[in-house]
């Protein structure tokens, strides 16, 4: 096979689509369940999306450790980040998990911000335990963000887009 640009190494099939060979959709029960699992799973990443509310609407993403704590996405960072500025001002973000070709996106609002030094041990516990990282460690100026997910899609391919709102308004689709 001829590479399409000249001196650029070919990727082979199973790089690029991992998931090819799945047999058809998965029901939507597995989709829950692999959602949660990958949600649930230990030093798991998000890239978490945001944007000003000072009329500029700016977007802003970054890539940020969570922790899925009793239905909610928690995350931990500096209180003065783009980040905690922006959820807070808009009091919503998207979080998209996974790679394109098995993919979790979370729509969520802000339900509270708690700061570092008033977190109840069961938040800074459960945090440190899955984002495998202790902000507790580095507490200046950190605020743990615990958001409500109102919507959670997930597909691993086309086949898959029909039925992929596995939550919506904050209730798991059943």
């Amino acid at each position: 096979m001829t590479p399409l640009l000249p001196g650029l190494a070919q990727v082979g099939q199973d790089e690029v689509m991992p998931h090819a060979s799945t047999p058809g959709p998965r029901p939507r029960e597995q989709r829950i369940a692999d959602t949660l699992a990958m949600l649930t799973s230990p030093a798991r990443d998000a890239w978490v999306a945001s944007s000003s509310d000072d009329g500029a609407a700016q977007p802003y993403l970054i890539p940020l450790s969570l922790a899925w704590l009793q239905e909610r996405v928690v995350l931990a960072l500096p209180e003065s980040s783009r980040t905690a500025r922006n959820i807070a001002g808009i009091s919503s973000t998207r979080l998209a998990l996974g790679h394109t070709r098995d993919v979790v996106l979370v729509d969520a609002v802000l339900e509270q911000t708690v700061p570092m030094v008033d977190a109840p041990p069961a938040l800074a516990q459960g945090y440190a335990a899955q984002a495998d990282w202790d902000p507790r460690e580095d507490p200046d100026g950190y605020v743990y963000l615990v958001l409500h997910p109102q919507q959670i899609q997930a597909w691993r391919e086309v086949d898959e887009l029909r039925g992929r709102t596995l939550m919506r308004d904050g209730a798991w689709v059943s």
